[in-house]
């Protein structure tokens, strides 16, 4: 309960931003997408459940913010909070790298996946204007990953607890 409530302003401020400040600007041809690395993030400290909630509650937040069809970012967010925290959970918490490589591969699998969704629900879905900002804005997402995560480590209460790779010890 505490988390959500720490996690709550993080996610209102972010797609308050994603709406208002960076809706439509490029930077060199990339899309920031604050709100997903946020949830990205908050997954990854938190976990595959916690990450799904932060997804859908960040999603509904910029369905409503912006009028679009209800229900497709929060789709969408609440899938990359769900992956992003199975990493986390799996392989990737606690590991200097895991922020910027989730937000990478997240990005990408979400532009896939809302490419598919809109071809789905009937929506024109031009070839170039999916495909082409695709890896710009996966590196802008990676990039940005690191300043996030350390906002929201903070602002939700956690300690940086950095894991050595281990050895595998085969039974």
């Amino acid at each position: 309960m505490i988390v959500g409530l720490r996690a709550a302003p993080l996610l209102f401020v972010a797609a308050l931003v994603q709406v208002t400040v960076i809706a439509g600007g490029r930077i060199l041809g990339a899309e920031l997408d604050l709100l997903l690395v946020t949830v990205v993030v908050i997954a990854l400290l938190r976990g595959s459940i916690a990450g799904a909630v932060a997804g859908f509650a960040g999603g509904v937040l910029v369905d409503v913010m912006t009028l679009s069809t209800l229900g497709t970012t929060s789709l969408l967010l609440t899938l990359a909070g769900y992956w992003a925290g199975r990493y986390g959970e799996t392989t990737g918490r606690g590991r200097p790298y895991a922020p910027p490589l989730a937000a990478f591969a997240v990005s990408l699998l979400l532009g896939l996946s809302a490419a598919a969704l809109h071809f789905l629900l009937g929506d024109a879905v031009p070839v170039g204007a999916v495909f082409s900002p695709l890896v710009p804005t996966a590196i802008l997402a990676a990039l940005v990953a690191l300043p996030v995560h350390r906002v929201c480590r903070a602002a939700l209460g956690e300690t940086l607890r950095l894991e050595r790779a281990r050895d595998v010890e085969l039974v």
